[in-house]
């Protein structure tokens, strides 16, 4: 049987995405299981991926891109049990998903509660569960707490606004102009970082007490504005460097923002008992398996609750896959384009 997916032979621009048909499906060996992909998610790093700027994937090539995924099993593999064909499941893959069929361990694979949305699931594996694990396990916020969202117009930054609605916290967000309006939907303080010293606005929004907990995916030396927006026993969480995964920034110069927040926290009592820390949901899975299995089950209720409304931005086919990698460069997509391979 014929079967298409987007294939990456050399780390590029865009126009790397190419649509390539298989003649035969590929069979799942020992502990694999096969799914039938209903949905892909896209989303910002998988354009780092597609440029060979990500750290955590660097090869082998050819490869097929795409970080998660919502599909039903469609065969199983020697020694797998529990999973039934056609059960609905969901995965964080880091690449593979931008595909009809792919090939996932069966430990992996998170079930995903009938009468769901695969468009609208597929945006909790990586976004969502960025947002849920930073706020819950790595800040540890409570009800009514202050947060600062930076870059709350991207893909990550709204999941942290929807869940933050949900959860009863009062969120700040910082984007560009153009965005204040999507970031204001959510019932959150927008403010535009072009616009003057965010970290003083933030301060003047609080009362000159600052927020609770930041959260910033720029890294390098723009950790050092986020933590001074913290109030005392505050907590910043880095969790990317988007200036170096855009080259504007070197790799010794995100290395170093990486040591503020190390130095950050172990003067911690020196400065008001103000701490930092660094998030990646791809460590934390795996020194973690059962919070992430777990978290999701969270988040996958909450969805079928309606408590949380992930944003699909556009649902497109694989085709179409290197405009959608030109449309998020160009940002202000507000939600998430979702890629249905059939």
């Amino acid at each position: 049987m014929a079967w298409q997916h987007i294939s990456i032979a050399a780390f590029g621009g865009p126009e790397v995405l190419q649509l390539v048909t298989e003649d035969a499906l590929p069979e799942p060996g020992p502990g694999e299981v096969r799914i039938k992909i209903l949905a892909a998610g896209t989303g910002f790093t998988d354009t780092f991926i597609r440029m060979g700027r990500y750290p955590d994937f660097k090869g082998p090539l050819p490869f097929t891109p795409g970080y998660e995924l919502v599909g039903v099993v469609d065969a199983l593999g020697e020694g797998v049990s529990g999973l039934a064909p056609g059960t609905i499941v969901a995965d964080l893959t880091v690449v593979g998903s931008y595909t009809q069929y792919a090939l996932r361990p069966a430990a992996s694979l998170i079930r995903v509660p009938e009468g769901i949305d695969p468009a609208e699931a597929v945006c909790l594996p990586l976004a969502y569960m960025t947002a849920y694990q930073m706020l819950t396990r790595a800040a540890g916020v409570s009800p009514g707490a202050t947060i600062l969202v930076i870059g709350a117009s991207g893909s990550v930054g709204t999941a942290m606004l929807d869940l933050a609605r949900a959860m009863g916290l009062s969120a700040i967000g910082t984007c560009s102009a153009r965005n204040m309006a999507l970031v204001e939907s959510y019932g959150a303080r927008a403010i535009d970082y072009n616009a003057g010293d965010f970290a003083a606005e933030v301060r003047r929004a609080t009362g000159e007490r600052g927020v609770d907990a930041a959260f910033d995916a720029i890294g390098g030396a723009h950790f050092k504005r986020s933590f001074a927006a913290l109030a005392p026993g505050g907590v910043l969480v880095g969790y990317g460097s988007q200036t170096m995964a855009t080259g504007g920034e070197s790799l010794i110069a995100a290395g170093l923002g990486l040591a503020r927040l190390k130095l950050w926290t172990l003067l911690s009592p020196l400065l008001g008992r103000r701490r930092a820390l660094f998030y990646s949901i791809t460590d934390r899975r795996k020194s973690h398996p059962a919070d992430f299995t777990a978290d999701m089950a969270i988040l996958l209720d909450w969805l079928r609750q309606g408590r949380i409304h992930p944003v699909v931005a556009d649902r497109l086919p694989l085709a179409a896959a290197a405009d959608v990698h030109q449309r998020i460069a160009a940002g202000g997509l507000g939600g998430k384009i979702v890629l249905l391979p059939w």
